[in-house]
């Protein structure tokens, strides 16, 4: 559901547009940020199983993650801007507030 949201709607298409441009869609379109998700992601894109990521590479797909989740963020309008960074700090948003 979260692809079709973001207007992925194919496997093929998926592969088209990278883990990374796939990622930031999703964050657009609604998404919330999860490390592993977009790890998992990257690797299933390789052909390889999610847990396969280690040390080094595992730093360095964080460090991509972090920039597309900045990206993302600096890019919500600024009525979401605070949700954003009480989420960010462990305070997600209360239902029915």
């Amino acid at each position: 559901m979260s692809f079709a949201r973001a207007g992925i709607r194919s496997a093929d298409e998926l592969r088209a547009l990278g883990a990374d441009e796939a990622y930031r869609r999703l964050l657009a379109a609604g998404s919330r940020p999860h490390f592993i998700g977009y790890y998992a992601m990257v690797m299933g894109l390789q052909g390889r199983p999610w847990n396969d990521c280690k040390a080094k590479e595992k730093a360095d797909l964080r460090a991509r993650f972090d920039a597309i989740k900045a990206e993302a963020t600096a890019n919500k309008p600024s009525e979401d801007k605070m949700e954003a960074i009480l989420d960010e700090i462990g305070i997600p948003k209360q239902p029915g507030i």
